[in-house]
């Protein structure tokens, strides 16, 4: 999983004192300001400590697997939702607003914030509480699942090493099987809370739960969905076209005709993943490597240093321990850390400049902002940081720099690694595709057959066909369907940004003559650009206006065109 775990402002709360205040202050401009700053100034003296304590606790429970640890992460998960939930403390937020007379621009963006993460909050206490609960539960059976064949146990990195590296077909199908049974295990428990989070969201005047997550996300859902009809536009052809060498080469592979591939032919549970098709062994080159010593390096060479962050993470596999990755912001104020499961191959080495990219986000943030803005701009503008490092895993020119490959070795393999990393967006962005209809789906409808819906999308935007016969709830096999729902569009929006990011620093910051060859080792300008641009910024203003800051332009699919949709 590549994304950054963080306490989102729904659990910030207020205090009454700080009601008090505001009754006390009156009501003109200069009143409601002062008012509204003692009200600030409360809210962070109370919600600053139970926040890192709840993030704490979270991040352990993730490390141990255990009961305990759970269920203190899901108490001090409930106790900061409550103390966001009061309706009195919501009315006096919504006067505020009504007044219009936080006029100073920080605050006023605090006052935003802060009145969106209360309205998300105003259901029943009970209602909420049998959410967080229920959430809490089905995260400890993804975390604590382990796939069980022929009497032994495989973790999930044991099952994608099997679907990458065999060639025998009845192996390949019964470790697919296999790791879909927690689907089956999940799925009555995932219905439940959509709709329990639908209940909450019409009691609140929206729709569907997916369309107050976009809504307080500040993204419009119909802009959204017509950027994802944009880009399959843009990817549908290409992809039909790789798609057709991608069967060529797996069938050979495997010695079956190309009608009898099947899902688990494509080296992936979910074929989010790219197949290796292009004679490039990518792991090779980090097989006999430290992937952490590689991370930290790279990062020291643009000034910033990750040095303290690797000192508080988690990075290697324990027993009991949740086996994907995160990086979690603890306090807004520099302690930073990431739990990983490191294997030396390409695909952790990715995940390591992915989630260090969340972690150096967070770290450089402004410290001299209010602590509600000190965050990122939104969800996706992270991932899009993320997402920027993640790449230059497969990139000749950081392998060359960073991992030895040698000048002549580097030449070779450039054009299959470029070709590698274009399908892999190409096969990523059509796999966004489903999850983010699903969702959209899933929420407007959760009682369809969803495991039918599921194999539509599938079929429609990857290209897969459903095995005969099978109707299991292979939608609930995906971990963000119910522990990070209606997030998985954030991903795709953060490829996009990434290209755009990539290309502002190469041509406009480095003005480099060969913008595809720079992975940016050793360009302390590039890490300069992303704090004083990105970082710092935190919240201060809405992501839109962040990135037309930043880049002289809005948000656009023409970079990510540019850089792999032609193909060039």
């Amino acid at each position: 999983m590549r994304f950054q775990i963080k306490l989102i402002l729904s659990l910030i709360g207020v205090t009454l004192l700080a009601l008090a205040a505001w009754a006390a202050a009156g009501k003109s401009a200069s009143g409601d300001e002062a008012a509204f700053r003692k009200f600030l100034k409360m809210y962070e003296a109370r919600v600053m400590p139970l926040s890192r304590e709840a993030a704490l606790a979270s991040f352990q429970a993730s490390i141990s697997g255990k009961d305990g640890d759970y269920q203190k992460s899901s108490a001090l998960q409930i106790q900061l939702n409550k103390a966001s939930a009061d309706p009195q403390e919501f009315a006096s937020l919504k006067r505020f607003r009504k007044n219009g007379q936080v006029q100073e621009p920080l605050l006023k963006r605090q006052l935003d914030i802060i009145y969106d993460s209360y309205l998300e909050n105003q259901i029943p206490g009970a209602q909420m509480e049998e959410m967080v609960k229920l959430q809490a539960q089905i995260e400890q059976k993804f975390n604590t699942f382990r796939i069980r064949m022929d009497d032994k146990v495989f973790s999930d990195n044991d099952a994608e090493e099997i679907l990458r590296t065999s060639t025998d077909s009845g192996q390949l199908e019964k470790v697919w099987k296999s790791s879909k049974e927690i689907g089956r295990v999940v799925a009555p428990d995932i219905l439940k809370l959509v709709n329990l989070r639908n209940a909450a969201a019409r009691q609140l005047g929206f729709a569907n739960f997916q369309q107050i997550q976009l809504k307080l996300g500040e993204q419009d859902p119909e802009q959204i969905e017509a950027l994802f009809d944009e880009l399959d536009e843009l990817t549908r052809g290409g992809f039909a076209g790789l798609k057709n060498d991608i069967d060529a080469f797996l069938a050979t592979r495997c010695g079956i005709a190309r009608e009898q591939l099947q899902p688990w032919h494509y080296q992936n549970r979910f074929f989010q993943e790219a197949p290796v098709i292009y004679p490039v062994d990518l792991d090779s080159y980090y097989k006999d490597k430290d992937l952490v010593a590689l991370a930290k390096a790279y990062f020291a060479g643009m000034g910033l240093n990750i040095d303290d962050v690797v000192g508080r993470s988690d990075l290697f596999e324990k027993p009991g321990k949740y086996q994907h990755a995160f990086s979690s912001d603890i306090d807004r104020a520099g302690d930073v850390r990431v739990l990983c499961s490191v294997k030396p191959d390409a695909y952790w080495m990715n995940t390591l400049l992915h989630e260090f990219g969340h972690s150096v986000y967070a770290k450089f943030n402004d410290r001299s902002l209010p602590w509600t803005l000190r965050d990122a701009a939104h969800a996706f503008t992270t991932e899009a940081i993320a997402n920027l490092f993640g790449r230059f895993a497969a990139s000749p020119f950081w392998l060359r720099a960073m991992a030895g490959v040698s000048a002549a070795e580097s030449e070779r393999i450039a054009e299959p690694l470029r070709k590698s990393l274009r399908l892999q967006q190409m096969v990523f962005s059509r796999w966004a595709q489903v999850m983010f209809r699903f969702e959209k789906s899933m929420y407007e409808d959760p009682g369809q057959d969803l495991n039918r819906r599921w194999w539509e999308l599938v079929e429609k935007y990857q290209l897969l066909k459903m095995p005969a016969g099978r109707n299991e709830p292979d939608w609930a096999a995906k971990i963000h369907i119910a522990l990070y729902p209606c997030y998985y569009h954030n991903y795709l929006m953060g490829e996009l940004l990434a290209s755009q990011l990539f290309y502002q620093i190469a041509d406009r910051v480095l003005k480099s003559p060969d913008a595809e060859g720079e992975c940016f080792v050793n360009r302390p300008e590039a890490g300069r650009y992303l704090i004083d641009k990105v970082f710092r910024p935190g919240m201060r203003w809405p992501w839109a206006e962040m990135i037309e800051r930043a880049c002289g332009e809005k948000l656009t699919a023409a970079h990510y065109a540019r850089q792999f949709v032609g193909g060039k």
